[in-house]
């Protein structure tokens, strides 16, 4: 009987080798080994997993076979499988169930990969692993839990990776850790782990104390097969080995200022400077109304290990520069912020400076800048900055329309969201937007009112119409358009008389907006120079038109 069994086995090996065969993949080689059925393919441009491998094969070798990933169920029918070597392919992704099936693989050699993370809850269907070789992937993180489901390894190697930063809990938290550490010395309880983490970039800040103390102190059961890991950054630590520093605990950041409040001139430069002290170095950013305006320069630079100064330029100051300026940092820990105040002096401008006014809502506690941050030919961008109980939590609602239209559309904006863009809008038309907290109606001082261009010549030629409008008459039109809306060959009396007027408005608290309503629009396109500034002057028309124009040309002069 056994020469039976015996002459079947080798019948079937003869089938399986056989040129020609289906079960055997082309270009691969299927033997009988002691430890049973194998397959063996090397070099050949497969792309994918073969299908149909028998169910009672024990190892499987497929190397340099361009294999790109592991899909799920991908050796879900080679049930006996115990070793599994998918070395030097260019495997970038692994399925969360593609070892799914294997509850004997004892072996998982992955080295030579392009792996960028690893699915660690696979594990879960591989109980008797033992040894796992990821070497030469491309791994920059592991979770903190990365190991919970490898409670039998002996061997891990996580060597030539993109490890940076690492937690000690991801050993901790490791079962087989845990219970080494109790049973170590019971004679025949416990077998050694080797644990290779050499040849990774290791970022020696504090984030890696844990990690690096842990690694002084490690003993058997854990065997770590190169003990002289390196630190590749910071520059003041590179090239030294764990053993040689030291790491202090981490800090959120404190953010600071020299000087909180600026006044300045018009056309004055001013550099804005903060301070943070933190561990690790954190990142700085300058939010001016949630955005950046102009975007202004800034420059960081670090004092030392744990201070950097982040220094904001502001070139020729002008009216929409003033405000509450906030140096944001933050890091791994937290964050943390301060404010400084930019004003201008009025001392040497010809132009009167009104205080910023906010849009009141419902909540006497709540109020929203607003403002049209940019234009095109088409279309606008609105920013707003909101002073809520909750800002992270604030939704806000635009109403956004013809000015004469009873019915807006109406936008719901998100938590976080401070901006919205509007395109295709059409020329010669008067617009209404609005900004409110979500569902609340626009109450008086919540919109800004503009009027586009007769064509994209003329819309071109009034770029910045809207942003003296907006700025100097306190957010919103306070005379019908066509009567004050001061163009690039308005005069300059028209200019002063637009401020006189909005300043007295604002003083006196009168209503802006409905004095707007009552106005009348009329079509740019027909509106003359004299029409647009309300002139009365008893003057020729041609005189006034080659020499009393605003000189210069630009109602760029406002600011």
């Amino acid at each position: 009987m056994d020469t039976f069994y015996v002459a079947l086995r080798i019948a079937l090996v003869f089938y399986l080798i056989t040129p020609g065969t289906s079960t055997c993949p082309i270009g691969c080689s299927c033997t009988d080994e002691n430890l049973g059925m194998s397959l063996l393919c090397m070099e050949t441009s497969m792309g994918r997993i073969p299908e149909d491998i028998p169910h009672d094969f024990t190892k499987i070798q497929i190397e340099n076979c361009h294999l790109t990933e592991l899909p799920q169920g991908s050796f879900s029918k080679v049930c006996s499988l115990e070793f599994l070597w998918l070395n030097f392919n260019e495997i970038t992704l692994m399925n969360i169930k593609s070892l799914e099936g294997l509850a004997n693989l004892t072996e998982l050699r992955l080295q030579g990969n392009k792996l960028t993370s690893v699915p660690w809850t696979a594990f879960q269907d591989t109980p008797k692993l033992k040894i796992l070789d990821l070497k030469h992937n491309r791994l920059d993180v592991l979770p903190e839990h990365a190991l919970r489901h490898l409670p039998t390894l002996t061997y891990l190697d996580l060597s030539l990776n993109q490890l940076s930063v690492i937690s000690k809990d991801v050993f901790i938290n490791w079962p087989l850790y845990r219970t080494a550490e109790k049973v170590w010395g019971k004679e025949g309880l416990v077998s050694n782990v080797v644990l290779a983490l050499h040849d990774n970039p290791w970022l020696c800040d504090c984030r890696l104390k844990g990690f690096v103390e842990f690694i002084r102190v490690v003993s058997p059961p854990i065997i770590l097969m190169n003990s002289y890991l390196m630190c590749s950054g910071p520059a003041s630590k590179a090239g030294k080995f764990f053993h040689e520093i030291q790491l202090k605990t981490c800090m959120k950041p404190v953010a600071s200022a020299l000087e909180t409040d600026f006044t300045l001139p018009l056309g004055a430069n001013v550099t804005l400077t903060c301070l943070v002290k933190a561990r690790p170095g954190p990142t700085i950013q300058w939010m001016y109304s949630l955005k950046i305006i102009r975007g202004f320069a800034a420059k960081q630079t670090h004092i030392d290990d744990e201070t950097a100064s982040s220094q904001l330029v502001i070139l020729s100051l002008q009216l929409a520069d003033r405000g509450l300026y906030t140096c944001m940092a933050n890091n791994s820990i937290g964050n943390s912020s301060v404010s400084i105040t930019v004003n201008i002096s009025s001392s040497n401008s010809s132009v009167p400076l009104l205080p910023p006014v906010p849009m009141l809502l419902s909540d006497k506690n709540t109020y929203i800048d607003i403002r049209i941050a940019k234009q095109t030919v088409y279309g606008i961008t609105l920013e707003w900055y909101a002073a809520t109980a909750n800002p992270a939590e604030s939704w806000f609602t635009i109403h956004f329309g013809k000015y004469d239209s009873p019915k807006k559309e109406m936008i719901y904006i998100g938590p976080g969201i401070n901006s919205y863009s509007v395109s295709d809008l059409l020329p010669v038309t008067k617009y209404e937007v609005c900004v409110t907290l979500k569902n609340h109606p626009p109450r008086e001082g919540q919109c800004i009112v503009f009027v586009t261009g007769s064509d994209i010549s003329e819309l071109e030629q009034r770029e910045r119409l809207i942003h003296i409008v907006v700025i100097v008459c306190a957010m919103v039109l306070a005379v019908p358009a066509g009567m004050y809306a001061c163009t690039t060959e308005a005069r300059f009396s028209c200019v002063d008389r637009c401020v006189d007027l909005c300043k007295k408005r604002w003083l006196h608290g009168e209503n802006l907006q409905g004095m707007e309503r009552q106005g009348t629009f009329d079509s740019l396109q027909a509106a003359s120079d004299e029409g647009l500034c309300g002139v009365s002057e008893e003057k020729p028309k041609k005189r006034r038109k080659s020499e009393d124009r605003c000189k210069g040309g630009s109602a760029a002069h406002m600011y």
